[in-house]
């Protein structure tokens, strides 16, 4: 069985853009995962009963279990090794990518690096909405950090009328890749599993899930509560304030800025087709993940694991429980896509018992199988 890799996800964006305050949003929303980050500083991450501002070239423990470590570029491969040693049991790593080097090359160093236990997991590039223009003029190099983001963050979005929005995204998708998906946020406020696995706390259940269709159902239950009780899709009511993020559940609704779609097969699928559907994924489609399980020969008894985040994709390969060959569970992320044609399209890639099932077959999937 392949050993699990820890993401090691790059945030970047310039001052004032609120990345600090994504990250601090993130460490508070981890739920039971430990999140490693790496800072120039400790000063502006939120540390209870601690004061660490000004530690430098040190690691220190948060209070819900993460690990924070500030360090310079030279130093950045070590405290990686650090992060992703088992005994620190991270779940995933958060570089805030402010003062240390340029995105690219922080992604070049986490790509080359030889530590098998890591592998890198995209970048995230934070805008401020209101002042995206007056950035670009100070730091047109931004051009060059959209166009190798796997995901925009436009942030402080309530400071901008709609209309101004809609031209902003449309701009942002001319600076960046095609296809990379742009998700509105407010005060830094992103859902974690936009960005990793967000595991259960120890006191929501005795089990650690992998993948969790059961959260999907709470959301829906939570889009219905929002509409009983006259809130819109944000989980906000006309007469809401920022105040009341606690009170009417704002923090839980998150999800409201992304679209997820849920597909299971009790069939195996079709290792060709699939490669196709994952190879010419949909613009707007930013992760997927779940298991998967081929009918090619000599991989019936193995199920997959999948995990893409922009144009990154990895499989890990998981044998099945004796008896028990599983079905293909895949959740798909994004924003403005058509949940539809994706299950549509994924019904196309099931096999069919008939065609060719030689271990040839696989070659697609295994240039991204993790062995």
């Amino acid at each position: 069985m392949a050993k699990r890799q820890i993401p090691v996800i790059v945030l970047a964006g310039f001052l004032g853009s609120g990345k600090t305050t994504l990250l601090n949003h993130l460490l508070s929303r981890s739920g039971g995962s430990r999140i490693g980050v790496v800072v120039n500083d400790f000063g502006s991450i939120e540390i209870d009963a601690m004061s660490v501002a000004g530690q430098v070239d040190s690691m220190v423990s948060l209070g819900n279990g993460c690990l924070c470590c500030a360090v310079d570029t030279s130093e950045l491969d070590g405290f990686l090794d650090r992060l992703a040693r088992p005994a620190a049991r991270i779940d995933v790593i958060v570089i805030e990518a402010s003062g240390l080097a340029e995105p690219q090359e922080l992604i070049r160093m986490i790509l080359a690096s030889d530590n098998t236990s890591i592998v890198y997991g995209g970048l995230v590039e934070v805008v401020d909405a209101a002042e995206f223009a007056g950035t670009r003029a100070r730091h047109p190099e931004i051009d060059r950090h959209l166009a190798l983001a796997d995901l925009v963050v436009l942030n402080k979005a309530d400071r901008v009328p709609e209309d101004a929005r809609r031209a902003l995204r449309e701009e942002l998708g001319r600076i960046g890749r095609p296809g990379t998906p742009v998700v509105e946020a407010s005060y830094g406020r992103v859902d974690p599993e936009l960005l990793f696995d967000r595991k259960p706390r120890e006191e929501d259940t005795a089990a650690i899930r992998q993948l969790s269709f059961e959260d999907l159902v709470r959301e829906e239950r939570e889009r219905a509560d929002a509409r009983e009780h006259g809130h819109g899709a944000d989980g906000h009511g006309d007469g809401c304030t920022d105040g009341c993020a606690d009170a009417c559940g704002h923090g839980a609704h998150l999800h409201a800025a992304y679209d997820s779609v849920a597909f299971t097969a009790d069939g195996p699928m079709d290792p060709r087709r699939l490669m196709d559907f994952l190879d010419n994924r949909p613009d707007g489609l930013y992760r997927i993940k779940g298991y998967v399980r081929f009918g090619a020969a000599g991989h019936r008894r193995t199920r997959y694991e999948v995990h893409a985040v922009g144009d990154f994709l990895r499989f890990y390969a998981t044998p099945a429980a004796r008896g028990e060959d599983g079905p293909t569970e895949l959740v798909l992320i994004g924003t403005g896509i058509d949940p539809e044609a994706l299950r549509s399209g994924l019904e196309a890639c099931r096999h069919l018992a008939e065609e060719d099932a030689e271990e040839h077959t696989m070659w697609g999937v295994l240039r991204y199988a993790q062995g």
